[in-house]
């Protein structure tokens, strides 16, 4: 289940296809054609651009050695899953910065499944702003072309947590699959083709009875930001977050060219630094120049447990991976992490291109890293 729930935002790059690429192409790159690819998405997709502000300042900290269990260092770490940068901070301080690939601070590096995380973010910023008046909401205010199918009576949160009950197929290696085939089909005039698509699933269970990961719900959840706020997702995250808040560099999103509509579960490419301060703007109360930017509560809310995904000690949130020890990860396939830790005031980014979307092994050690890091924090 989690396996199917981590690299199938893969797929939901057919949102941002141009006629120069397959949605599925990601999946089949070799390796060289994925470490170049990685680094410069908006080269294969269509994309929109979100501006920065002037850099929010990390200073230097004390050094940071991850401390592996069995013993190997970062650099052997970093080798074995191609791994294009690692960064660490603690209290607002770099403690760790590392590349690889050829990579530096000013590369811009896809996220994947990380993006949903920033898009449940930015409907932390629409409630605040009341132009999403609530989470209890029926998606169908915001999303009317659902109103005679299975999302019907689904609420905004039972959207975000993955619990809507729709029936979903998340197996990215059956090409009639829903995630193989939700970008696919007629287009209707002023409607994103995902939102076609999704109005015509059937109903599996009651709405808030199961959580069943769904790429389609995240997309949903992005264009539900767009109609609320009347703002692209590029365009909103600049102006709640990467401007205000002082990201260094501008970012990317990736789009469907023909309809325009950002891909809410994938597509933003950032520099390992500016992840790195989206995790900080977390740790700092999603507070940017001066001002709160997400509703009252949000942070505590989203990042809670409130599905059970059938492992101990973990669950989902609003579009975040919750653990019991109250810290919470933004994940995405090929080895992408955004892992933020209140207790320890740590962030930890990871960017990458394993060779496989994902595994047992490459997660396990994925984990162990976080770990080694962990460890190297009490030192």
């Amino acid at each position: 289940m989690i396996r199917h729930a981590v690299v199938a935002a893969a797929l939901l790059l057919g949102a941002c296809a141009t006629h120069h690429a397959r949605r599925t192409d990601v999946l089949f790159w070799n390796q060289a054609e994925r470490e170049a690819a990685f680094r410069q998405m908006q080269t294969h997709y269509a994309s929109n651009v979100v501006r920065h502000g002037t850099a929010h300042p990390l200073p230097a900290g004390r050094p940071l050695r991850p401390r592996f269990d069995d013993g190997r260092s970062l650099d052997d770490y970093m080798r074995a899953h191609h791994v294009a940068g690692v960064m660490v901070l603690q209290d607002g301080r770099v403690r760790l910065e590392r590349y690889g690939l050829g990579t530096g601070p000013t590369t811009r590096w896809t996220s994947f499944s990380v993006a949903k995380s920033f898009t449940a973010t930015l409907v932390g910023a629409a409630l605040r702003d009341g132009s999403l008046h609530g989470l209890d909401d029926k998606v169908t205010r915001y999303l009317p072309e659902l109103a005679a199918g299975a999302y019907r009576d689904v609420t905004v949160r039972q959207l975000l947590t993955m619990t809507s009950g729709v029936r979903w197929n998340e197996d990215y290696t059956d090409p009639g699959s829903d995630v193989a085939r939700m970008y696919e089909g007629p287009r209707q005039p002023g409607v994103p083709l995902l939102v076609t698509y999704m109005a015509a699933l059937p109903r599996e269970f009651a709405p808030g009875e199961r959580w069943v990961y769904k790429t389609g719900e995240t997309d949903l959840a992005g264009i539900l930001v767009t109609r609320a706020t009347g703002r692209r997702l590029a365009d909103y995250l600049s102006e709640k977050i990467w401007k205000p808040y002082g990201m260094a560099a501008d970012a990317l999103w990736l789009k469907d060219p023909v309809d325009g509509t950002e891909a809410g579960g994938s597509g933003v490419s950032a520099t390992l630094a500016d992840y790195a301060r989206m995790g900080q703007f977390l740790l700092d109360g999603g507070i940017a120049a001066g001002h709160p930017v997400l509703a009252d509560g949000w942070l505590a809310d989203a990042t809670r447990r409130h599905a059970d995904i059938g492992v101990p000690g973990r669950g989902y949130g609003y579009q975040w991976w919750t653990y019991d020890d109250g810290s919470y990860a933004g994940i995405g396939i090929f080895g992408q992490l955004l892992h933020v830790d209140p207790s320890r005031h740590l962030v930890i980014v990871q960017l990458a291109a394993w060779p496989v979307a994902t595994d047992d092994a490459q997660a396990a050690d994925r984990a162990a890293f976080v770990r080694a890091v962990l460890r190297g924090a009490q030192e």
